[in-house]
């Protein structure tokens, strides 16, 4: 990884019946998952799924009832699986306006004002609003913010501690990033995305809602993406990858967690790469996987 100029902090190999590896550049200090933080608010949804708080195609304005009075049009139509696709039709990468408009208003309230720019559901468009209104639902259906609602359901049976979290200017969990993590305790994630939900003995969220995240995609080649693991699909806040049947919670600068179903393997980079981040994985696939029997 070095050889190549990745700038990889530290990697974790796991395969199924053979145990994992590391090697670290530095020490496996917590670090900034930046969208790789998507990927635990989807199993947030799932785990509400589960316990019959919501549906998927429940609406989101059906959760804010107080907003819908100022939603622009057609927004009424979109639906928590549209959240999870990322394709809300809003087409904002967070909210429209300047800074000060995000600091003076409830978050929601920006989300559902902002107008319709395409149809719910019929095209994708990367969004960290996207995955900030499903953190917004589980704390909605739950009572307690994103981070507090996953302490018992994941983070402690994963054994992560009192984990860091951002929020937004309402003390509103972010979702969408800004979660730390070590490179250790992101694995864990990979471990609960390769066996189906479950960590060792717990089943933390349903193997049906696992299955679904990588089965149930929204199509991302034509979205404007140059790089072939990036035109694979999308599923429930997870990529698809170009490996055949490898898909990945994906965070800026190379915060990969890839599970890898055929050859039962998890592999798990921390890294700051401001370059072509995905070279991260063609190393993988070209370097690691083909030592994996």
């Amino acid at each position: 990884m070095q050889e190549k100029g990745l700038n990889v902090y530290g990697i974790n190999v796991y395969q199924k019946g053979k145990g994992e590896i590391s090697h670290f550049w530095r020490s496996d200090d917590k670090v900034c998952l930046y969208s790789g933080s998507k990927t635990f608010t989807s199993i947030a949804i799932g785990i509400c799924k589960d316990q019959g708080l919501l549906k998927l195609t429940n609406t989101v304005v059906s959760f804010f009832p107080e907003y819908k009075n100022i939603a622009s049009i057609h927004s009424e139509n979109i639906q928590i699986r549209d959240l999870l696709h990322m394709s809300s039709g809003k087409r904002e990468f967070y909210f429209a306006g300047n800074e000060e408009r995000q600091m003076k208003n409830d978050w929601a309230n920006l989300f559902f004002s902002d107008p319709m720019k395409g149809e719910q559901g019929a095209g994708f468009f990367y969004s960290n609003a996207c995955t900030y209104m499903l953190s917004r639902i589980v704390e909605k259906v739950s009572g307690v913010i994103l981070r507090d609602f996953l302490i018992p359901y994941l983070f402690n049976p994963l054994e992560i501690f009192n984990p860091q979290w951002h929020s937004c200017p309402d003390g509103h969990t972010l979702g969408a990033t800004e979660l730390f993590l070590t490179n250790k305790e992101f694995s864990k994630l990979g471990l609960v995305l390769l066996n189906g939900g479950k960590y060792k003995d717990k089943q933390i969220v349903s193997e049906e809602y696992i299955k679904a995240s990588i089965t149930d995609t929204i199509v991302t080649a034509n979205c404007g993406f140059e790089d072939n693991d990036s035109n694979k699909g999308y599923g429930y806040q997870l990529w698809l990858c170009s490996y055949p049947g490898a898909f990945r919670a994906d965070g800026m600068y190379g915060q990969f967690c890839i599970v890898f179903p055929k050859e039962e393997a998890v592999i798990t980079v921390t890294s700051h790469q401001e370059n072509n981040t995905n070279d991260i994985l063609r190393a993988i696939y070209n370097d690691i996987i083909p030592y994996l029997d």
